[in-house]
């Protein structure tokens, strides 16, 4: 062992170094963010490529990209640097060097609405934990804690999850029709059946939710299965934003019905459940562990849907 680690090519600072400068593909932005000159990154990575006695960046005048060497060696070490960043966190956490922090990424298809039932009971139990919370896709939700720059994720999760993560949770998720408040659909209100509305609402302008993410791609299968194929006057990634635009009368949609929780004042929209009746699935999903680790236990435990 003290042989090898003589005559190792590099240590774990260098080896953080050169994952900055791959994942930013500039030496510049990467010494921004270790706090060093361009130079300097510069000539440590240079370091470690005579050590190795290969290239491991093919340097150009506009760009900086990963040679195949480098992109084996940023594969196979990039859960060593991920791994050594958890466990520093972890000790300053349990010995009381920071705050203890819970990092969570909320899809941008879940309305806000659905925060209270998140977080509240986590909130109220471990008032000392600090919560980071950030919405994105669910892609790169799944990708940020399988990377362990999330501890937990909520999202429409996909058919098949990546083989480094677990679902804790499983919830349904029911949808209703909303329109303008004065829609003449508006009226009928409570259970309606979708075959004897098909033809007018084929006629409407709908605004749907963006058809990249699990939702969207799931809604626009059963709209076509259902003898809707529509093409949507407007697509967006937010429920909330749809039925503040369907308020004013700019379309029809199709919504969460816990996302109308927010809208106590029923004027605002016109609300019908149709039948039959959509569906989509949300998760919970985190690393697999057979213990998870305070406070994302506590966490996962106190979670309303």
């Amino acid at each position: 062992m003290n042989d090898f680690l003589a005559t190792v090519p590099f240590d774990l600072y260098e080896l953080s170094l050169f994952h900055l400068v791959a994942e930013h593909g500039s030496f510049t932005k990467a010494g921004q963010k270790a706090r060093l000159t361009q130079s300097a990154i510069t000539r440590q990575i240079r370091g470690v490529e005579e050590q190795l006695g290969v290239a491991l960046f093919e340097r150009t005048t506009r760009h900086v990209c990963l040679t195949d060497a480098g992109k084996l060696l940023y594969a196979k070490s990039k859960p060593i640097v991920a791994s050594a960043e958890e466990t520093l966190k972890q000790i300053q956490q349990d010995f009381h060097l920071v705050p203890k922090t819970l990092r969570v990424g909320v899809a941008r298809s879940i309305g806000l609405a659905y925060y209270a039932g998140f977080f509240f009971a986590f909130r109220r139990q471990l008032p000392e934990v600090q919560l980071h919370v950030v919405q994105l896709t669910s892609q790169e939700i799944l990708e940020a804690v399988e990377s362990r720059a999330l501890d937990a994720g909520l999202l429409s999760p996909p058919r098949r999850l990546p083989q480094a993560l677990a679902v804790t949770h499983r919830f349904e998720d029911e949808f209703v029709l909303v329109t303008p408040p004065d829609h003449p659909m508006a009226k009928a209100g409570g259970k309606t059946s979708l075959k004897s509305l098909r033809k007018a609402l084929l006629a409407e302008r709908w605004l749907l939710i963006d058809h990249r993410g699990e939702t969207g791609r799931a809604l626009r299968s059963w709209l076509e299965a259902e003898g809707l194929p529509v093409e949507p006057a407007m697509e967006l990634d937010s429920f909330d934003v749809i039925v503040n635009l369907v308020s004013l009368g700019l379309g029809v949609s199709l919504v969460p019905h816990r996302v109308l929780a927010l809208y106590g004042d029923r004027r605002r929209v016109g609300r019908l459940r149709l039948q039959p009746q959509f569906m989509r699935e949300l998760a919970v999903v985190v690393r697999k562990n057979r213990i998870h680790p305070e406070p994302l236990a506590s966490f996962i435990e106190g979670i309303l849907f």
